[in-house]
């Protein structure tokens, strides 16, 4: 029998592991919806400066309110004739890139807090209550507050609503942090006299990820959701930069006329949120440590 070496044991589980994650969600066909709707829209976002069939920007003041799939203008165009699918596409883009760097700036500080706290009952009482307050104002208040002091723009909107995403982080790392410091692998690593940094590093941290992943997965639709509506209320992307939330608040005036100018962007937002939330789903219980594996 060939004995594996520690390195390559250790490379073998991960390759189970990673190999068992994806046959779960693979088996479940709500979860794998969800990814091929992200595989597309990531697609359609990644490849907008292709397949755009027009500049996002350019205004055809002579073709306003075109109908949908009229020549040269596949989705219609809206009240300054701008071709509606060009839109789009930059639009989810916008989105996406808002979503992720929301997500990063809530992982980036919220992981370090929750570590801090779930391992050091002395800064829990401090960094939980802080969280308690936060967590106790709704998520777009936050974000909406926040937007406003700062002012609008793409950077402002990220930090904004990344920003209010740190509580949920921070109690979602430091619930894991708990659970794990309990384990008996952690209590043997403090038998042998090792430090608490070490400890967080090496033991309780690559144990968090899977929690973690889970969490982006359920922020990145809420982040998506609130850029629209900082968007919408003005406090978000600026004209003439494409957003679905300018593209939503230019067309509410014209619901009646052109209700494809509001229909359009409305569901590339649903598709993006139920793709995220279909997907974050399977993730999750795939991540689950107790869960048994799926024929």
């Amino acid at each position: 029998m060939t004995t594996l070496t520690p390195t390559e044991a250790a490379a073998f589980d991960l390759g189970s592991s990673r190999g068992r994650v994806w046959r779960q969600v693979r088996a479940n066909r709500l979860g794998l919806t969800g990814g091929v709707m992200l595989a597309v829209v990531v697609l359609a976002a990644v490849t907008a400066p292709l397949v755009a069939p027009h500049d996002p920007t350019a205004t055809h003041f002579d073709l306003p309110f075109q109908v949908p799939f009229t020549v040269g203008f596949g989705l219609g165009t809206d009240d300054l004739g701008r071709d509606i699918l060009s839109r789009t596409l930059y639009g989810v883009q916008v989105s996406l890139v808002v979503g992720a760097l929301s997500v990063l700036v809530s992982v980036v500080i919220g992981t370090p807090l929750g570590l801090l706290a779930g391992y050091w009952k002395w800064l829990d009482a401090v960094i939980s209550r802080l969280t308690d307050v936060a967590l106790a104002f709704p998520f777009l208040i936050i974000a909406v507050g926040l937007a406003a002091i700062s002012g609008p723009s793409l950077s402002n909107a990220v930090i904004a609503i990344g920003v209010s995403h740190v509580p949920a982080m921070i109690r979602i790392v430091r619930g894991e942090t708990l659970r794990i410091t309990s384990a008996d692998f952690v209590t043997s690593a403090k038998t042998l006299d090792a430090g608490g940094a070490r400890i967080i590093a090496q033991h309780v941290l690559p144990n968090c990820v899977s929690a973690i992943i889970v969490q982006a997965t359920v922020i990145m639709p809420v982040a998506v959701i609130g850029e629209a509506l900082l968007s919408f209320l003005g406090l978000g992307i600026q004209p003439p930069t494409p957003s679905l939330g300018i593209m939503l608040s230019d067309a509410q005036q014209y619901l009646g006329q052109a209700p494809w100018a509001a229909v359009v962007p409305g569901i590339a937002i649903a598709v993006i949120c139920l793709g995220f939330n279909l997907f974050g789903d399977a993730l999750r219980d795939a991540l689950d440590p107790t869960a048994s594996d799926r024929k």
